[in-house]
C-alpha cells in the first residue's frame, strides 16, 4: 500500500473550510462578491500610502487582465478573494513607495548591477538549495524575503519590524496550507526568488502559480517582458542601495522563458543551469502548484495543472536553450540535480571553480552552517506521483533529454503535439 502524496495529505483548517463553504452557499442563492477593478484597487493603494506617482511604465493593462481572469476563471473562494485584494494593494503600495524613494535618493538610480548570476533550470531541481548556499558567501547579495515584501525605505530603518511582518505573513500561509513547508522552504530572512521583484509590473508568472488564470496566462505569454526586467533592475538598485556586495546571486526557473528579455537588460549575466529528469521535475512542481492554489480555490484540477506545466516548461527550456547557445560558453555552468542533492558543497565549489571565484575554508564553513540550519527547519517529506497529474507518456522534452542524457519516452508524434500546444 503506497503512502499518500503530499497533495492528498493537504487539508485546510476547519475554520477556513467553514468560511469558504459559507461563501459557496451564498453564491448558490445569488450573492457573489466580485473581484475589485484595477481602478478601485489603485485608489485604495494611493489613499493608504498618500502617494499618487507610480513611476514609469504601464501596469494598468496587465493588472486589468489579471483581475478579469481571476474574476471569471480562477473560481476563488472567500480566502482567495481576500488574498488577491490584499496582495494587489500591497504590490501597488510597494510600487508607489519605490517611486518615491527613487525621487528622494538620487543615488539609487546610480547603482551598477554588474555580472549578476542567475540560477535557472526546471523547477524543483535544487535551485533553491544552491541559491541558499551561494547566498551564504558575504561577497554575494541575494534578495531576502522580508525586503522583497517590504523594500521601502531603502535603508535598515524598521528592519526588525519588516522582518516580523514577513514572518507573520508566512505563518498565515503555513496555517492555510500545513503541508507547504515540506514542499518549499520559507523564512523571512531566506533568499527569495527574484521574479517577485517584477510583480509591480503585474507581468509575472507568480500570479499564474497562485491562481488558475488561463486568459491572463495566454495574454502574458505574448508580451514583451523587457519592461518587467527593467523594473527588476530598478528593484535591485533599490536593494543594493541598502546593502551592496560584490555580485548579485539570483534564482528563478521562470527566467528561462524570458531569456532574451533578461539578456537585453543584463547583457553580462552569468548562469548556472541545473538539470533534472523533466517528468520528475514537472510532477514535483505540479504538486506544489496544486497545494498553493487550493488555498485560494476549492475547484483545483491537478490534471490541468500537470498539462499546463508540461507545456510551459517544455517551451521555457527550448527558449532558454536557444538563447544560451548564443552566449559565450564560459557564461553558463551546468550542474546535475542529483549531484546537488548528494553533495551540495561540492556542487557549489564547482560553480566557484567554473567562474574563477575564490572558494575559501571560511565560505565552506558558512555554507555548511546554512545546510545544518536548513536541515533543522525541514518539515516533512514531499511525496508526489506523476500518475496523479496523468503525466505518464506525455513529454515535450525530447530535444532537451537527448542533449543532456535523460531518458525520453516521447515519440516524434508526441513532440509535434507538444510543439503545437506550446
Amino acid at each position: 500500500m503506497r503512502a499518500p502524496t503530499t497533495v492528498e495529505q493537504t487539508r485546510a483548517p476547519m475554520l477556513i473550510r467553514a468560511l469558504n463553504k459559507s461563501g459557496t452557499a451564498l453564491e448558490k442563492i445569488g450573492v457573489r462578491s466580485t473581484v475589485r477593478s484595477a481602478g478601485e484597487l489603485i485608489e485604495i493603494a494611493q489613499r493608504r500610502c498618500r502617494l499618487d506617482d507610480f513611476g514609469e511604465g504601464d501596469f494598468f493593462e496587465p493588472l486589468s487582465q489579471l483581475l478579469k481572469s481571476c474574476d471569471r476563471e480562477a473560481r476563488l473562494n472567500v480566502v482567495g478573494r481576500m488574498a488577491l485584494r490584499s496582495d494587489v494593494v500591497r504590490i501597488l503600495c510597494n510600487r508607489l513607495l519605490l517611486t518615491r524613494d527613487r525621487r528622494l535618493y538620487s543615488e539609487i538610480a546610480q547603482q551598477k548591477i554588474r555580472e549578476p548570476l542567475f540560477i535557472v533550470g526546471l523547477p524543483r531541481s535544487g535551485t533553491t538549495l544552491l541559491h541558499m548556499l551561494l547566498a551564504a558567501d558575504p561577497a554575494h547579495r541575494a534578495p531576502l524575503t522580508w525586503e522583497v515584501m517590504s523594500p521601502s525605505p531603502p535603508s535598515s530603518e524598521d528592519r526588525q519590524k519588516r522582518i516580523r511582518q514577513a514572518t507573520r505573513n508566512l505563518a498565515v500561509l503555513r496555517w492555510l496550507a500545513p503541508t507547504f513547508e515540506s514542499v518549499h522552504a520559507t523564512g523571512a530572512e531566506l533568499p527569495q526568488e527574484c521574479v517577485s521583484l517584477m510583480s509591480p509590473t503585474f507581468m509575472s508568472d507568480q500570479f499564474d502559480t497562485m491562481y488558475n488564470v488561463p486568459s491572463y496566462r495566454g495574454w502574458f505569454f505574448n508580451q514583451d517582458l523587457r519592461p518587467a526586467y527593467e523594473f527588476h533592475r530598478r528593484s535591485l538598485q533599490q536593494l543594493q542601495f541598502r546593502k551592496s556586495a560584490e555580485r548579485w546571486v539570483l534564482k528563478a526557473p521562470a527566467h528561462m522563458f524570458a531569456a532574451r528579455a533578461l539578456l537585453s537588460i543584463y547583457p553580462d549575466a552569468r548562469f548556472v543551469q541545473i538539470h533534472r529528469d523533466p517528468i520528475e521535475a514537472v510532477a514535483s512542481v505540479s504538486s506544489l502548484v496544486t497545494i498553493l492554489r487550493r488555498v485560494f480555490s476549492d475547484a483545483v484540477d491537478p490534471v490541468q495543472i500537470g498539462r499546463d506545466a508540461l507545456t510551459y516548461w517544455a517551451q521555457a527550456l527550448k527558449t532558454f536553450m536557444r538563447a544560451r547557445d548564443q552566449l559565450q560558453p564560459d557564461h553558463v555552468c551546468d550542474l546535475r540535480y542529483h549531484d546537488v542533492r548528494r553533495d551540495p558543497i561540492a556542487a557549489a565549489r564547482r560553480v566557484y571553480q567554473y567562474f574563477g571565484w575564490l572558494f575559501s575554508a571560511k565560505i565552506e564553513k558558512r555554507m555548511r552552517a546554512t545546510l545544518t540550519e536548513q536541515a533543522s527547519q525541514t518539515n516533512g517529506v514531499h511525496r508526489y506521483d506523476p500518475t496523479y497529474f496523468k503525466l505518464n507518456g506525455m513529454n515535450g522534452f525530447a530535444e532537451y533529454c537527448e542533449r543532456f542524457g535523460f531518458p525520453s519516452s516521447a515519440s516524434s508524434e508526441d513532440e509535434e503535439r507538444a510543439e503545437a500546444a506550446a
